[in-house]
């Protein structure tokens, strides 16, 4: 057996987060943006599964 001591790991570096704030913000634009994608997705998924469009599914059409 040898008498190495094995070697510490490293930190991880933790990613840097932006700070929350109110107002028209970098993070704040990221955000929206997230949601709307996730908005979209789920209408699409809507009108995928119904075979019918948005209007028509809330039966405004």
């Amino acid at each position: 057996m040898s008498s190495e001591i094995p070697p510490k790991p490293l930190p991880t570096p933790e990613p840097e987060q932006p700070e929350p704030a109110f107002g028209w913000t970098a993070y704040a634009e990221q955000i929206n943006g997230r949601f709307a994608m996730l908005g979209m997705l789920g209408l699409l998924l809507i009108e995928l599964l119904t075979k019918q469009g948005l209007l028509a599914w809330l039966g405004l059409q």
